[in-house]
């Protein structure tokens, strides 16, 4: 009889929680074993946030012109 590790997920023959390594890893994706990513922001998304950050630029200048 030899000792296996258990795999990602299960737990271990003694009752323990399988070790943190290799946390810093993607998640495996199911059977196929391929990492799986977030994905990225859609193109309206990232619009906003640039538009959003380009508006409190603009705010922060006036605001020190106003009270200069």
């Amino acid at each position: 009889m030899s000792a296996q590790e258990p795999t990602t997920g299960e737990p271990s023959p003694n009752g323990a929680e399988p070790s943190a390594q290799g946390t810093d890893r993607p998640a495996q994706g199911g059977e196929s074993g391929q990492p799986r990513y977030e994905p990225p922001p859609s193109v309206g998304k990232l619009l906003i946030w640039v538009l959003l950050f380009v508006l409190a630029a603009v705010v922060v200048v006036l605001g020190g012109v106003y009270f200069t």
